[in-house]
């Protein structure tokens, strides 16, 4: 089977150059599972990063992030591309694109400026005149320290797998069974690698607990608002202070948009995540072109990444910063919400861990997260017709920075960025994890995976 390969090129400082290929077997065959082989370059571009195909034409649209621009190409032959038409501008290290299932429209999305460019395709494929889409403001504007802002969309925010109700106005002492369920509570939060570090507690003496309540500051809140607490900042400090990780780059004075990807859901809406405001934004089309009906405000400082659409129409987003899973959907007026946070996987550390791509199971039961770092592929299991997702395992995916991934019937293959690699694992029939691996070459410096279905 064949797959276009994106890269990073010298402007990048990356290894590649173009648009490559890359063999799974038999180049004719419709099945990854054969040995992978690097099998050159379809086409001389500068970092295409990213890359998508039209649905029904031989056309391959690239990202050319270093330039700030999309490129169409023009597929040739069978392992060759040209350029279709000119490059279309779309702002500051433009990182992902997605094509419409009509073949009508491409909507690119730049993680420098956080513009997102909404483009006609013409029928023969081609890219259009772009059409900007406003750029968002922050709606943590003037929170400081993290905290939540007063967005009605967070109300029902499960936080690492407690819910959030309420206000944070004070309460009375937590009575003795609130108590140990923030002991509880917290000892889920930090998993069971950190749980001896929580203070104990039984109901017959509190006290130490109820102390350490106090030096927290969360003695006086509701036994919810503690709860979130204690999923929150307080669990994220003490698995800091037991195992020290590599510090995460130091954001830019004042909060900066960076748009991430884009997403075709149904009735002719567009989602988009912003990574630096932490907002998942939803457009529609009308008369004055493409508008924003509504964005949804995660916490400040998750990180919205990529999304999946799961079919029964909730969205789940992953986050490159706090390493969650967000599951949103609309309400019975058409009003998106947020309604749980799951991590994405019981091992995943913030601040040394970087969830990159997510991708979902041909059933629907399954969620796959690469996460950078760790260098691991996390399974998630979809629960009540994708309402709840449960962390299951995370594996090894023997590459460094695990880019991007791609599911082809019981085998993922896995671009890492960083060693030049890309892997092969096989997807267990029982089980659903990614488990042996099938096979492994080298590949300039790999973003992202395409395949070509013949």
């Amino acid at each position: 089977m064949r797959f276009w390969l994106g890269g990073y090129s010298a402007d990048m400082d990356g290894t590649g150059s173009g648009i490559g290929v890359l063999h799974a077997g038999g180049a004719a065959e419709q099945s990854a599972s054969g040995a992978l082989a690097f099998a050159g370059t379809a086409v001389t571009t500068s970092s295409p990063s990213w890359l998508a195909a039209h649905p029904t034409l031989p056309v391959v649209y690239a990202t050319l992030e270093g330039d700030g621009t999309v490129q169409a190409f023009r597929r040739t032959g069978l392992e060759t591309l040209v350029v279709h038409g000119p490059a279309v501008v779309t702002g500051e290290f433009t990182c992902h694109a997605a094509v419409s299932p009509d073949g009508t429209l491409l909507v690119a999305t730049a993680y420098g400026d956080g513009s997102v460019a909404f483009i006609p395709l013409t029928a023969d494929g081609a890219l259009g005149e772009a059409i900007f889409g406003a750029l968002p403001t922050d709606p943590h504007a003037g929170v400081v320290g993290g905290g939540r802002i007063d967005d009605p969309n967070l109300g029902a925010l499960t936080a690492s797998g407690f819910a959030l109700a309420g206000t944070d106005a004070p309460a009375p002492r937590p009575e003795t069974t609130d108590v140990a369920r923030a002991a509880d509570a917290l000892r889920a939060a930090v998993g069971s690698e950190f749980a001896h570090l929580v203070p104990s507690y039984t109901g017959d003496d509190g006290d130490e607990f109820a102390r350490f309540l106090a030096e927290q500051d969360l003695l006086l809140l509701g036994p919810d608002a503690t709860e979130r607490r204690l999923a929150g900042d307080v669990a994220a400090a003490i698995i800091a202070d037991a195992a020290p990780v590599a510090k995460a780059p130091e954001a830019p004075e004042g909060r900066v948009p960076h748009a991430h990807q884009a997403r075709f859901l149904s009735r002719g809406v567009i989602a988009t995540t912003d990574l630096g405001f932490d907002l998942v934004r939803l457009w529609a089309r009308s008369a004055r072109g493409f508008v924003e009906i509504q964005s949804v405000a995660l916490p400040q400082g998750s990180g919205p990444r990529h999304m999946v659409w799961h079919p029964s129409g909730h969205l789940h987003v992953v986050t490159e910063y706090s390493c969650e899973v967000f599951t949103l959907a609309p309400d019975d007026a058409g009003r998106w919400r947020i309604l749980a946070a799951t991590p994405v996987s019981r091992e995943a550390v913030v601040g040394a861990d970087f969830p990159s791509e997510l991708s979902s199971s041909a059933s629907g039961e399954h969620l796959y997260a690469g996460v950078r770092g760790s260098n691991t592929i996390a399974t998630l299991a979809v629960k009540e017709n994708g309402t709840r997702l449960v962390p299951v395992a995370a594996v090894d995916t023997h590459v460094d920075w695990p880019r991007h991934h791609v599911l082809v019937r019981d085998v993922l293959l896995i671009a890492g960025q960083r060693s030049d690699t890309v892997a092969a694992l096989t997807i267990d029939e029982r089980s659903q994890l990614p488990t042996v691996r099938r096979s492994i070459t080298d590949a300039p410096t790999p973003t992202a995976l395409l395949p070509v279905f013949d």
